[in-house]
This record gives structure tokens, C-alpha cells and sequence, in this order.
């Protein structure tokens, strides 16, 4: 039974349609994902163990799993900055181990894992955008795991996983903006405050007033802002000019 407790469907159609009627408004990513993790392994035979991995800013992590194998062949690969997945998510390409034992493209990592337990495995990319890049990979403990009809369904899931990263990643991406829009927003505040204060105490022009306090940002090496402040909260401001 997948970890979210509900009943596994009998086949990919079944399945699919329980994933299209699954809203993000009611689900994290990480529960979304999840299910997706879970109901792969029910419906692609082989007694698998599926993961996601993320790649973004330079690294990558495995988001959700449905075991300790899928965990371990995943960080083996992240260990080594390479592997079947890292390769899937980078480039887009479907990308399939037969046999563990005989792989060349990545002996070493396809040693360890194959050491491990998983014989073959199949990462399927993830459609997110530019600056995300994401792979479902799923990892079998017999080689030749997967034929035509098993990459057929394991790439019908690809766009329900995409979906849930590339909302989740444009949300955090539309709450970062927001955040340095009012930071931008408070600092222009502040600094129209110090203005105020110094164009009342010198009898400057706003013009003036600012210069004052980009000559004060420079010579105490801190930010525009950071003078503005400590001239708001206390009245005390470096390299005073003086009072005409």
C-alpha cells in the first residue's frame, strides 16, 4: 500500500487517474511526489524501488523514495557527481541500466549498486524548466526489468511529477520576488527618511541629503540603507557635514 495509506489501483490507467485528480492546493510536493513514487512501483512489475531527484543551484537531492535502496543508489550517484539519474535530469534523456553487471558508461557507480542489490534501473526526466532539473528514477533488484511497456508507463507518470516541482518552484520563485520587492520598498522608505531628517537639520536639497549619505555609506564601507537606519533610529550620522 503506498505511504499515504490510500488503496493501490489495479493498473496505469487507474492509477493515472487517481494522479489527475490529485490538486496541489490540497497536497504538498512532497505528497504529490510521493504518490507518484508509490504508485510507480505498482503498476511497472519487478519489485521496484522508486526516488525523484532534484538538481537545483548546483546540487541535487532525492526529494521523495519508496525505500532504502532507491536512497542508496541515489546518493552513490551524487557522491560521485554522476550516474543514470544525474545524466537523466541533465540532459532530458531517458536513460536506462540493463544490467548493472555488464554497464560501462558508469562502471564504478553501476559496481557499488549492483554490490547493493539493484541490477537494473530506468530514469525517466522530468519536463520542470531552465533552472530545475528533476528525474524519476526507479531501480530494480533483477536485471532486464523493464521492456517497451514499462518505459511506456513509467513515462506517462513524468508530467504529473514535473507538474507538482514546476508549480511548487514558481510559487517559491513569486514569494522570493514579493520579498525583495518590499525589501526594496522598505529601504527606499528608510533612506527617504534619513533624507528628511538631514534636509531639516543642514537645510540641504534632497539631492544633498542623499549625497551626504552616500559620502557616509562609502566611508564607513556599509550600505546606503544600513546608514539610513542607524541615522533614523538614533540621529547620529558619520562624516556629519556642517550645520549652516
Amino acid at each position: 500500500m503506498p505511504s499515504d495509506g490510500n488503496p493501490r489501483p489495479a493498473d496505469a490507467a487507474q492509477t493515472l487517474d487517481l494522479l489527475g485528480r490529485l490538486a496541489l492546493r490540497e497536497h504538498s510536493m512532497e505528497s504529490l511526489l510521493q504518490s507518484v513514487a508509490d504508485l510507480v512501483t505498482t503498476v511497472v512489475p519487478g519489485g521496484l524501488e522508486a526516488s525523484v531527484t532534484v538538481l537545483l543551484d548546483g546540487g541535487a537531492a532525492t526529494v521523495v523514495h519508496t525505500g532504502q535502496l532507491a536512497v542508496d543508489c541515489d546518493e552513490r550517484q551524487y557522491e560521485r557527481g554522476d550516474g543514470p539519474c544525474l545524466h537523466a535530469a541533465a540532459t532530458g534523456e531517458l536513460t536506462e541500466i540493463a544490467d548493472a553487471r555488464t554497464e560501462t558508461r558508469w562502471p564504478d557507480y553501476a559496481r557499488a549498486v549492483a554490490e547493493r542489490g539493484s541490477l537494473s534501473s530506468l530514469s525517466v526526466p522530468l519536463p520542470v524548466g531552465d533552472r530545475v532539473k528533476a528525474a524519476l528514477n526507479i531501480y530494480a533488484r533483477k536485471a532486464q526489468a523493464f521492456d517497451g511497456d514499462a518505459r511506456t508507463v513509467a513515462t506517462r507518470f513524468a508530467p504529473y511529477a514535473a507538474i507538482a516541482i514546476a508549480t511548487t518552484q514558481a510559487y517559491r520563485e513569486a514569494r522570493d520576488r514579493a520579498d525583495n520587492l518590499q525589501t526594496a520598498l522598505d529601504s527606499r522608505a528608510v533612506i527617504d527618511q534619513a533624507k528628511g531628517i538631514l534636509m531639516e537639520r543642514y537645510k540641504l536639497t534632497p539631492d544633498e541629503a542623499f549625497q551626504i549619505l552616500s559620502q557616509a555609506s562609502m566611508a564607513a564601507n556599509r550600505k546606503v540603507r544600513d546608514i539610513a537606519e542607524e541615522l533614523v533610529r538614533t540621529g547620529d550620522l558619520p562624516l556629519a557635514p556642517p550645520r549652516r
